[in-house]
């Protein structure tokens, strides 16, 4: 069963009822000393979360909910049978880990880790509680997320929300040049196709748009094994994105990313007529899978 807390003014009284690891909870003992089974103690909080976070859906969770589709994970420790799960939330970016972990009401650690690329540093925020988890693999965020990653139903009034929290976990969106003429584009990369798929037609629908194709993005190096998938969008429906995520003035958002939408909104072109690019198209054409 695990251990019985019940809240009390300042401390939580906790019926030992097993040989739990009281770490995984995140306390701190008032004595030394190890309680024995069935000890009623007095506890102190060290680690504070708002475990109801993923319960109800809100902006908030949206947006973190989505990140954690790109850029998270529940891990499983094997030692700790009573709470084997954690939520792990990686970032390169320190600061957007403080304001996930203050929409989560937690005051977790922020740990450094070596980063995805050689010599690039990333950030950690773990949480090890069994109620936050519990309701994160209702929502389908499974152990093993890479190949476990199903289609996600989210309400379509905090879709936008979702959506972004995907985007600067996932996405990509950059400002170049075709025959000096400016151009943008964004894209949503992920290694499970069937979530993509799903996510890609529900967002083109969204948006009023026809569908994508989704591509196949071989592996580069030998070593590295994992195909990704991922769907592009230019130009007007760039913009078309940016309006959807960005509507509703949130405030969970990558500044870097929103900062070139910004960016291309003051670019003059009025010269421009849209039109393809053979050799653009030539390659999408044999990289198309769906």
């Amino acid at each position: 069963m695990g251990a019985n807390p019940t809240a009390t003014s300042g401390a939580e009284v906790l019926e030992l009822e097993d040989s739990m690891d009281l770490k995984s909870i995140g306390v701190l003992l008032r004595a030394g000393a190890s309680p024995a089974l069935g000890t009623i103690m007095n506890i102190m909080l060290r680690k504070h979360i708002n475990q109801n976070f993923f319960k109800t859906w809100k902006e908030e969770m949206s947006y973190i909910l989505g990140y954690i589709v790109a850029d998270g994970c529940i891990t499983i420790s094997k030692e700790r049978k009573n709470r084997p799960f954690s939520l792990n939330i990686t970032s390169v970016n320190k600061e957007h880990l403080y304001k996930i972990r203050k929409a989560l009401d937690s005051n977790h650690k922020i740990s450094k880790k070596s980063g995805s690329g050689p010599n690039t540093i990333g950030y950690q925020l773990q949480i090890r509680n069994p109620v936050l988890t519990n309701d994160l693999i209702n929502l389908r965020i499974l152990p093993r997320k890479t190949y476990n990653l199903d289609p996600i139903k989210v309400p379509e009034k905090y879709f936008p929300d979702f959506v972004r929290g995907f985007f600067d976990g996932d996405g990509t969106v950059y400002i170049y040049n075709v025959n000096k003429v400016p151009q943008i584009k964004a894209s949503f990369i992920s290694s499970r196709l069937p979530f993509i798929n799903s996510f890609n037609q529900e967002l083109c629908r969204n948006l009023g748009i026809p569908i994508k194709m989704v591509h196949r993005d071989l592996p580069k190096r030998k070593h590295q094994k994992l195909i990704r998938y991922y769907t592009d969008f230019y130009i007007d429906d760039c913009e078309k994105l940016a309006n959807f995520m960005y509507k509703n003035d949130p405030t969970l958002y990558l500044h870097r990313k929103r900062q070139v939408f910004d960016k291309w909104k003051i670019i003059k072109r009025r010269h421009y007529i849209k039109q393809n690019y053979p050799s653009k198209i030539g390659l999408q054409l044999n990289q198309k899978i769906a």
